[in-house]
């Protein structure tokens, strides 16, 4: 019998990080992703999916010439986390709503042909969703149980609103792809801490995006 394949970080660590607690909501699209419903309501996401959706992300993104990945973020805690996995990859990040047109409109000054989109939340991103399908451009993104499926070619089901669980995801997508690359060769190449990827946001600032 094969033994079982040894996750990309410790299973404590994914814990820790609150990766796998969900929404208290679930669109049809995220069911099959759900391990088990906790007693306060909260869905709660399977880690070995997680982990494997992780690898496989990191192994499409690999395939891609840098200049050719964009990856959005709208969240303060995504922004921040997203921002530096594009900056480690050598990818395209856009911050905040992108704008109708960029992807499909080749007379816009902004217009952009990227071959694959990393979408750190669809339901705040929907305009993204929207412009890479009109092109037929392959969308990876983060979802949690309440984001839409629609139109996403692959589903990393994870607490994509939580700081520390976007940094510790985005600090493993960047390491996995850098290693597919082959620009590292171990996870102690990885010279970079999940704690770069981590927001450092004011009250203040949380207090204007719940608004």
């Amino acid at each position: 019998m094969e033994e079982e394949q040894q996750l990309l970080a410790n299973q404590n660590d994914y814990l820790e990080a609150g990766i796998h607690i969900a929404t208290k909501m679930r669109s049809p699209g995220m069911k099959k992703f759900i391990y088990k419903v906790r007693d306060d309501g909260l869905y709660l996401l399977d880690l070995k999916t997680i982990d494997t959706r992780v690898r496989v992300a990191a192994s499409m993104i690999a395939r891609y010439s840098p200049k050719d990945v964009v990856v959005t973020a709208s969240r303060i805690y995504a922004i921040a986390a997203a921002e530096k996995f594009a900056e480690l990859i050598g990818a395209k990040f856009m911050k905040g709503r992108v704008t109708p047109g960029v992807f499909t409109n080749p007379n816009r000054a902004d217009f952009t042909e990227p071959k694959l989109i990393v979408i750190s939340d669809s339901r705040n991103e929907k305009q993204a969703v929207n412009e890479a399908s009109k092109v037929n451009m392959p969308i990876i993104a983060l979802s949690d149980t309440d984001n839409s499926t629609k139109f996403i070619d692959l589903v990393i089901p994870c607490n994509n609103r939580g700081r520390k669980s976007l940094a510790f995801i985005y600090y493993l997508m960047a390491r996995e792809v850098l290693k597919n690359r082959g620009e590292i060769k171990t996870d102690q190449e990885f010279s970079h801490s999940i704690a770069e990827f981590e927001a450092k946001v004011e009250v203040k600032q949380l207090k204007q995006e719940t608004a």
